[in-house]
């Protein structure tokens, strides 16, 4: 009884309503704490990021989750990174960031697109941004958060995409703003973690939603061996979704297709996409399950 009671206590003060997702959050902060202490440090973190080439079209930046380091190699958000950065030297500029760390992937985003490096943004500069946002848990929903900011100075995103996307309370992570583009969501519902299930758009006119892809894991990926057990056994889906090559598969391929086709389309700057897409979709991507199989969007 005096565990319940505390839980219910940690709940109110998290602002939880269920004594479910109280525990949940004082399981991921005891496991995580040492983790975050010794990261704390890293206020300002230097981002994993490619070469030298300031006039690189499209930008990626992409968020770990949970109490994750943004250049930990186990996690096949970092991994996809860094395959990016090293595939595509002159098309793209990449950095990994740690989900509490929006504030520098938002400063390292000005700074990418200040091409005139006089530390002012001109509407020019803004108006040509090619922004790609994802990430994985917090990662996800960091996504939506830096999506709105970069709204408020009237620069456009041209895709994100949430994996197994969880806000943290007084967020939400359901909304994509009116400057992106196009925006696609990955899920599960296995363990105590599951990610949003549906994502909608603000303004339907600006923003296509390419889907919410429901995964289901029967047993987890070969590659999740290299997680923690604790992780792999209380977080089981959670885990097993940013584990499975396949998605990530798909996601490099979004991400590959998505910034060729702008480079290709020469969109105007600064102008978002029409209801008509096929100039930038100029190769549909298939979406496929864990068991190979093709997926088709969740539909209410």
């Amino acid at each position: 009884m005096l565990f319940r009671s505390r839980i219910a206590a940690a709940g109110a003060l998290l602002g939880l309503r269920s004594p479910r997702w109280a525990a949940v959050w004082l399981l991921l902060i005891f496991m995580n704490f040492s983790t975050k202490a010794a990261h704390a440090a890293d206020a300002a973190p230097q981002p994993m990021a490619s070469g030298t080439n300031a006039s690189a079209p499209v930008i990626v930046i992409g968020f770990v989750g949970g109490f994750v380091h943004h250049d930990d190699l186990r996690h096949s958000e970092v991994q996809l990174a860094q395959k990016l950065q090293s595939s595509y030297p002159e098309h793209l500029r990449v950095a990994m960031f740690q989900n509490w760390h929006r504030r520098a992937a938002h400063q390292t985003i000005l700074r990418w697109l200040n091409t005139g490096r006089d530390g002012r943004l001109t509407d020019e500069e803004k108006r040509g941004a090619h922004i790609i946002l994802f990430g994985h848990s917090w990662g996800g929903a960091a996504v939506i958060s830096l999506a709105r900011e970069l709204q408020q100075e009237k620069i456009p995103v041209l895709l994100t995409i949430q994996v197994d996307s969880i806000a943290k309370p007084g967020h939400d992570d359901r909304v994509v703003p009116a400057n992106v583009a196009y925006a696609v969501n990955f899920y599960q519902t296995r363990g105590l973690l599951h990610g949003r299930p549906r994502i909608t758009a603000a303004d339907p006119a600006q923003t296509r939603i390419l889907g919410d892809f429901f995964q289901n894991y029967n047993k987890p990926p070969t590659e999740c061996s290299r997680y923690p057990w604790l992780t792999r056994h209380l977080f089981s889906g959670h885990t097993a979704i940013e584990c499975d090559p396949l998605v990530w598969s798909q996601i490099e391929d979004l991400i590959d297709n998505y910034s060729l086709a702008e480079k290709k389309a020469s969109l105007q700057a600064g102008e978002l996409p029409s209801g008509d897409t096929s100039v930038i979709r100029h190769e549909s991507v298939q979406i496929r399950s864990a068991d190979g199989k093709e997926l088709r969007p969740t539909i209410d």
